[in-house]
């Protein structure tokens, strides 16, 4: 229970609605909105009152007003004379107390008077003359605990986010549960501080026994360290964290669909063919009788004993297996061995496959050059490179059964040939969905961070004939919650995000949005807000964000905090090295 339950003592014993700060009466009351007489709307500049400065009557400031019930909780969205004082405000106003302004109070929700705890939604209108008062940043503060029954105050865990108004005294902290419990993305424009407020809420939480995975794809948070942390990479960074572990993805880590994506097939032809050749190095690792070198070879050969290991359920049950294992590395010359007649003797004898299919060799030779482009690739050298390098799937599975509290995978070595990157990271992804399946998370929950998301989230690769979708982190957005796996979105490009994917974030932090469109999608996505709550987002300050989710009651504006491992993101220094001698 602790300190919110202190808090909410000391707001018992000072009140909530404070004398000092009462701004008007109301005069005006509608279904969703309210009009306030200000008082002090003229004056020229706000007052400070216990440490904080209150504007008493501006536009964005959260007010308070005295119900016959309870309290309602509102938000100025609108300040304005009526048309006909318009005239008494020229360039020589230096202020007055007789302005008769108007506020337009947008109504959030209501404020029990006996224990504070704030629900959304209209408990009892106002009525007029009702008093108006400016809300207490300590009040504001500690929504997110207000959100909560007193009962349930038994869990100690706090991530301190930042603050409300320029008090230290207004911390904002929220628990996991409510940040992470209902999946989590963090939303803003480029400078907005969306990477500032992924690394505190990693910072916060790896103060407790967390499990967070970080999928890093610019190398930009390499400046975690800490006994807590690990570090590993994958290919060649340009900057790597200390001690951090290079790793290999094996490529048995892949599915059928994976290498759908990575070799693309086209037309009619090479798909088909390269779903065969998959089949049939899957027969040749599982019985190897069969096997010349590896390689099932079909030309004028004999289907018998082919087709007899196929029937046996087990082997034919794995040869259809998308996991099921292969060597990949024979897979072009085994799509040259599927390209045979299907039956002997120009289709008289359907016991023996036939000669060499010249045509649908020809046609399969792009796809051969394709696999053997991908293959020999710098961008896929984690994969089918000559490594000894950790599997990576080695070490989530040490981190999860180890003490640290953030693994963070560094993909900025990865090279955006092929798509590598986004191939690589889903069948990650994938892993970890897999583990959470298995029940790995149930009694020791993860979150899974994904920078720059829109790479890798809603993204299909492959022609028309035969494409693959890159779903994992969706899946696992959808379906992850019921095993214990949350994910955490950062993007900067909420658009590219599919409206189905952010409606699965239960809670969003959104910064500066100068984009229509993202604002569009955030409002679509989030029940919670609407659009004169959005129309505040693209004003927000650098560090500045609004806490937007099923479990908050209205979109809480607060100064994120600055964090410790500050993310290494800078471009280059031209004043530095472009200055002359």
């Amino acid at each position: 229970m602790g300190d919110l339950d202190e808090s909410r003592k000391k707001l018992a014993e000072k009140g909530i609605l404070r004398p000092e700060l009462r701004v008007g009466v109301v005069s005006f009351v509608k279904s969703y909105i309210a009009h306030i007489n200000l008082r002090d709307a003229g004056t020229p500049s706000g007052t400070y009152f216990e440490g904080g400065r209150y504007g008493k009557g501006e536009v964005g400031e959260f007010v308070l007003i005295e119900g016959q019930r309870n309290i309602l909780l509102g938000r100025i969205i609108e300040v304005r004379l009526p048309e006909g004082e318009r005239q008494t405000i020229n360039q020589d106003f230096a202020g007055s107390d007789d302005l008769d302004a108007i506020g337009h109070i947008q109504l959030l929700g209501s404020i029990s008077m006996t224990d504070f705890h704030v629900t959304a939604g209209v408990d009892t209108y106002p009525r007029l003359g009702d008093r108006v008062y400016v809300a207490p940043h300590q009040l504001i503060a500690l929504i997110p605990g207000l959100m909560t029954k007193t009962e349930d105050l038994d869990t100690p865990v706090q991530l301190e986010l930042g603050a409300v108004g320029s008090a230290n005294g207004n911390k904002v902290s929220i628990t996991p549960d409510k940040l992470f419990g209902r999946h989590c993305a963090i939303l803003g424009a480029t400078g907005g501080g969306k990477s500032w407020t992924t690394a505190r809420i990693i910072e916060e939480c790896i103060k407790h026994k967390s499990k967070i995975i970080l999928l890093d794809a610019t190398g930009e948070y390499r400046s975690f360290n800490g006994a807590e942390v690990m570090h590993c990479h994958l290919g060649e960074p340009v900057h790597k964290a200390e001690k951090s572990i290079a790793c290999s993805l094996p490529p048995t880590s892949f599915q059928e669909s994976d290498f759908l994506a990575l070799f693309q097939p086209a037309g009619k032809v090479q798909g088909p063919k390269l779903r065969e050749a998959i089949q049939s190095l899957r027969l040749a690792k599982l019985c190897p009788e069969l096997a010349d070198e590896g390689l099932i070879v079909k030309e004028n050969k004999p289907k018998s004993a082919i087709y007899q290991k196929l029937s046996e359920a087990s082997i034919g049950k794995k040869v259809d297996d998308p996991n099921q294992e292969f060597d990949v590395t024979l897979l072009a010359k085994q799509i040259v061995e599927e390209c045979v007649f299907p039956d002997a003797d120009y289709g008289r004898n359907p016991k023996k496959w036939g000669n060499r299919d010249g045509n649908n060799y020809t046609y399969c030779l792009s796809l051969i050059t394709r696999i053997y482009s991908v293959m020999s690739s710098a961008a896929y050298g984690c994969v089918f490179g000559k490594t000894t390098d950790k599997a990576i799937t080695e070490v989530i599975s040490e981190f999860l059964k180890g003490d640290h509290g953030l693994l963070c995978i560094c993909l900025s070595g990865i090279h955006h040939e092929f798509d590598a990157r986004e191939i690589i990271a889903n069948t990650i992804g994938r892993y970890l969905l897999s583990l959470a399946r298995q029940g790995d998370f149930k009694e020791n929950p993860a979150v899974v961070v994904v920078d720059e998301a829109h790479h890798f989230l809603g993204r299909q690769i492959g022609s028309e004939d035969i494409f693959s979708r890159l779903d994992a982190f969706e899946l696992i957005a959808k379906e992850g919650r019921k095993f214990g796996l949350s994910i955490c979105l950062a993007t900067q490009r909420p658009r590219d995000i599919t409206e189905g994917v952010l409606s699965q974030m239960g809670t969003l932090v959104v910064h500066r949005l100068t984009n229509d469109r993202d604002r569009e999608v955030v409002e679509r996505a989030c029940g919670e807000i609407d659009r004169s709550t959005s129309s505040f987002l693209p004003n927000l300050q650098p560090g500045e964000a609004a806490i937007i989710g099923v479990d908050f009651p209205f979109p809480l504006t607060i100064q994120i905090n600055k964090p410790t491992f500050r993310p290494k993101s800078d471009g280059p220094n031209y004043q530095k090295h472009w200055k002359a001698e």
